[in-house]
């Protein structure tokens, strides 16, 4: 009965050394698959942090660039006032258009106020150059345009502000 024993001794001896190691090896790779995760985990929050505040940053320089003290330094001062509304008109829209991907990261509130801005900066343009009946010169409507914005209410202003007060809670 020995002799059918001692043919098993290597087996056995193997298998005594492999459990303890093979349950170590376990534990290491399963620390390791944990720790992966959580590394990815962070990292997605981390991204999504940053294209947040990324989308903020640039709402804010387009409120920044359809700012009327901004939009009448914009072309020639050649154009005729029709000219001026359209190609002030045109650059708006486009760059509302290129940054309409930012409203993913934005709340709804902020990208309402962002496209209400802009819609009154164009209005405000087809408003200025409709009270002024005698074809002004481009500068006499610049002036007109500004004074307008002046006068009435700073929306710009407080769509920028509501954003920096939404960056904050985010950051």
């Amino acid at each position: 009965m020995m002799t059918s024993f001692s043919g098993y001794l290597p087996y056995a001896f193997a298998l005594i050394v492999a459990i303890p190691f093979l349950v170590l090896l376990r534990q290491f790779v399963h620390s390791y698959v944990n720790l992966k995760n959580q590394e990815l985990k962070l990292l997605t929050v981390k991204s999504g942090s940053e294209n947040k505040t990324h989308a903020y940053e640039r709402m804010t320089l387009f409120m920044e660039r359809i700012k009327p003290s901004n939009l009448i330094q914009k072309f020639d001062r050649d154009l005729a006032v029709h000219e001026f509304i359209f190609l002030t008109e045109k650059a708006i829209t486009e760059e509302f258009e290129y940054n309409a991907s930012q409203q993913l990261y934005l709340t709804k509130n902020a990208w309402k106020n962002i496209a209400d801005s802009k819609a009154a900066v164009i209005a405000l343009l087809h408003k200025t150059y409709e009270d002024l009946n005698n074809n002004p010169s481009l500068e006499e409507f610049k002036t007109v345009f500004i004074m307008n914005y002046i006068n009435g209410e700073d929306y710009i202003a407080a769509t920028m502000e509501d954003l920096r007060r939404e960056i904050l809670i985010l950051i």
